[in-house]
């Protein structure tokens, strides 16, 4: 069992419940940061895209 959890707002998505949240599951965005992976949901992605482009840890946003 796959379950992605936003690291800025908290939700969560089961990629493999079904097919539509395994395709889901291909809009979240995936970083390294302080050397653990972390992910975030497509609307926190959206809201923090130049950011997250620049490389900037989700602390400074």
């Amino acid at each position: 069992m796959t379950v992605l959890t936003c690291y800025r707002c908290g939700t969560s998505l089961d990629s493999d419940a079904d097919e539509q949240s395994g395709m889901a599951a291909l809009s979240w965005v995936s970083a390294r940061e302080r050397g653990r992976d972390v992910f975030f949901c497509p609307q926190c992605a959206r809201d923090n895209l130049r950011s997250i482009e620049g490389k900037l840890d989700s602390d400074w946003w």
